[in-house]
């Protein structure tokens, strides 16, 4: 369970970093204190399905994406494409456009 506590606390601070916000106005525009968010985003708070919709609600973010692709199991931790999801969800979208077109670059010379 950390696990998913930990990976959804990531995607709502990569939300939250791509929408500008600090964790103070997630805050208020959620109704939770910046304290609990801060919580939530390090995964030290087990929050609570209507604090995540809150917060999913307030990051404009269907709640759904919060918990894609979860499953709970370490066989996770050794997952190349989920970790290649987190890590473009982190990013803003002109980045993971960037990042996508050097990838196509890369594919294009592999076998040369």
């Amino acid at each position: 369970m950390r696990e998913i506590t930990k990976s959804v606390g990531q995607r709502i601070r990569n939300y939250r970093t791509q929408h500008k916000l600090s964790q103070e106005k997630l805050a208020e525009l959620s109704g939770c204190h910046p304290t609990y968010i801060g919580q939530v985003e390090r995964g030290e708070k087990n929050a609570t399905i209507e604090s995540i919709e809150k917060i999913a609600t307030a990051l404009d973010v269907p709640l759904s994406k919060l918990f894609e692709k979860l499953d709970g199991s370490d066989a996770t931790n050794h997952d190349i494409p989920l970790k290649c999801y987190e890590f473009l969800s982190a990013k803003s979208v002109t980045e993971q456009e960037q990042l996508y077109h050097i990838l196509l670059e890369i594919d294009k010379y592999k076998n040369l």
